[in-house]
């Protein structure tokens, strides 16, 4: 959507293809740790030991989390249709994701986030993951803004279909000029 998925499969595949791990190994491990990770249960240094690191490589721990950055990369169009909308102050801006802390942390002030949105409601801080009904919830809660008033982006249907199935606007987006075409639907201008 603003920038390419942090460490979903094809990242993970790319940087074990890189370090040269075994994926069957690892993805074993990930589905085990996953769910702990990105809601802030374990650091990153944790989930590394334990998906990569339990036994000796011949790159550091370093030289992986380097390279697990590097992957994040801006869709500019979506960025900067994103910073219009954030620019024009006629909305709140607000995020929901499932992140890691450290990844999540790293993209917000890497790609500037915090000049776009007004609240992150990422998994590593709220400790809930999207498509968890409980997540949209909180985020409604506390935006104290009906569903009816809300309109939630995302590329995977099973988090447009939450969305959707509480009553928010809910776009599963593809592209940025069917982004803009679905928001002028909306009257969401900036």
């Amino acid at each position: 959507m603003l920038l390419s998925n942090a460490w979903d499969r094809s990242q993970r595949r790319r940087a074990l293809q890189q370090f040269h791990v075994d994926e069957l190994d690892f993805e074993d491990r990930h589905e085990m740790l996953v769910s702990s990770f990105e809601r802030g249960k374990i650091t990153q240094q944790d989930y590394l030991q334990r998906t990569v690191f339990y036994r000796p490589r011949s790159f550091t721990p370093g030289d992986f989390t380097n390279f697990m950055f590097s992957l994040s990369q801006p869709y500019p169009d979506t960025l900067e249709l994103a910073r219009s909308l954030a620019g024009s102050c006629k909305y709140l801006m607000a995020t929901l994701n499932n992140e890691s802390t450290e990844l999540n942390d790293y993209r917000i002030r890497t790609y500037g986030l915090r000049d776009i949105f007004d609240v992150f409601f990422s998994s590593c801080y709220v400790g809930l993951r999207k498509p968890e009904e409980a997540i949209y919830r909180l985020a409604l809660e506390i935006s104290q803004h009906p569903a009816d008033e809300c309109c939630f982006v995302d590329d995977r249907p099973l988090n447009v279909e939450a969305a959707s199935r509480l009553g928010m606007h809910a776009i599963r987006v593809e592209g940025t000029q069917q982004l803009r075409q679905e928001f002028e639907k909306l009257g969401v201008t900036p």
